[in-house]
């Protein structure tokens, strides 16, 4: 994946389970606490968030919550939300 795939959010595949790491990321769960609400082990949740990191170029939780909001994953209050297409509504 070349640098510019990298940071393309429509070109980033990421699977049903990431974004759900993503979103209890961003409620400021633990990965411990991750693994606990989902009933997975925290070395999966530990693998899902580096694959999340790799795939969105992120160095950390911050910088992943910033790329999520930026690119219409999560929102806020209402705010940085917008209709992206997402895998289902792209028929893949």
């Amino acid at each position: 994946m070349s640098s510019a795939e990298a940071t393309d959010p429509l070109k980033i595949a990421l699977s049903g389970r990431e974004i759900e790491i993503i979103e209890l990321v961003a409620e400021g769960l633990t990965n411990q606490e991750i693994a606990d609400r989902l009933t997975i082990s925290k070395r999966t949740v530990d693998n899902h968030v580096s694959n999340v990191f790799t795939k969105t170029g992120s160095k950390n939780r911050v910088a992943l919550l910033n790329w999520a909001m930026d690119n219409g994953k999560i929102c806020r209050d209402g705010f940085n939300c917008c209709a992206l297409p997402d895998a289902e509504s792209l028929g893949s």
